[in-house]
């Protein structure tokens, strides 16, 4: 850098608490933690903003000091949806470590451009965050010094500002937001994948399903299962007709089928009900299948 200008200590900070998110994230002893989420949310909503504003405005005579935070919070969060809408287009879609390294490299990048561009100015042009400066204010302020009507609405106006951002990252890590309650209901061939299904009987011939329900309903479900062929019922294995579920468990049960009737196109439906409707079908799936004649 020119002259004797310090060591940009605000840019170190934040590149130091972007390796420290991705290592909090990314290492399996530690991703369990609160402290995850409480440095997962200045990625989110400041630190690639401070970085974006750092690049763009080096100069001491471009931004006050509460202006670039303000912009900094506008700025994330107007290049965080920017990145994930961009992730959703390649093939690693929005998932945890694409996101994770899109904002780290994007703040990482920014921190280089604004080291570049801050090195090229006069030490006495270049933005520094005046950390000795308002750590003395601090002590001053807790002595007892006078201090002017702005300082002191500029004191409120900042406790105000960690205490919502701690009451936030409170409410995230305390009260985690539980997923909208729904079952699985599916079919798979009797290789255990969703393919390979038995479609083509001959009169007399049986067919095996494997029948599977999860329950993520966040209680204990009772369900009732029937299965028609052409709108006819088809007898079930008392197992699957009444089936209780605790949250969070599935179920993965075999069904043999043995087709009455001949036909082509016939439709072949699986109905699942729930305990509250017994008239309305809660998920159902289907399959076409051909019964031809017994050779």
């Amino acid at each position: 850098m020119t002259g004797n200008q310090k060591f940009p200590s605000d840019l170190l900070i934040v590149a130091g608490l972007v390796i420290l998110t991705d290592i909090f994230v990314l290492v399996p002893v530690l991703n369990g933690s609160f402290i995850r989420t409480a440095l997962g949310l200045p990625l989110l909503l400041f630190l690639p903003g401070y970085a974006l504003i750092a690049m763009l405005f080096p100069e001491k005579s471009g931004l006050e000091g509460m202006e670039r935070v303000a912009l900094s919070v506008a700025m994330s969060i107007s290049v965080v949806p920017l990145i994930g809408l961009a992730l959703s287009y390649t093939p690693w879609g929005i998932k945890v470590v694409p996101l994770l390294t899109s904002f780290s490299v994007f703040t990482l990048l920014m921190l280089v451009a604004a080291y570049v561009r801050r090195s090229h100015l006069p030490a006495d042009r270049t933005f520094e965050v005046p950390f000795r400066v308002l750590a003395l204010t601090l002590i001053s302020g807790v002595m007892g010094n006078p201090e002017s009507k702005t300082e002191k609405n500029l004191r409120i106006i900042l406790a105000l500002s960690f205490l919502i951002l701690i009451g936030t990252g409170a409410y995230v890590i305390l009260m985690p937001q539980e997923k909208e309650p729904f079952t699985e209901f599916y079919i798979l061939g009797t290789n255990g994948m969703a393919n390979n299904y038995t479609t083509e009987y001959i009169q007399g011939e049986s067919g095996t399903y494997i029948i599977g329900i999860a329950n993520n309903e966040h209680k204990t479900m009772d369900y009732t299962m029937e299965v028609r062929l052409e709108n006819e019922s088809l007898p079930l294995p008392e197992n699957l007709q009444h089936i209780r579920l605790a949250h969070n468990t599935t179920l993965e049960e075999p069904l043999e089928i043995t087709p009455s009737v001949e036909g082509e196109n016939m439709k072949l439906e699986f109905l699942l009900f729930n305990e509250t409707e017994k008239n309305v079908p809660y998920k159902d799936l289907c399959l076409w299948i051909k019964v031809g004649e017994e050779v």
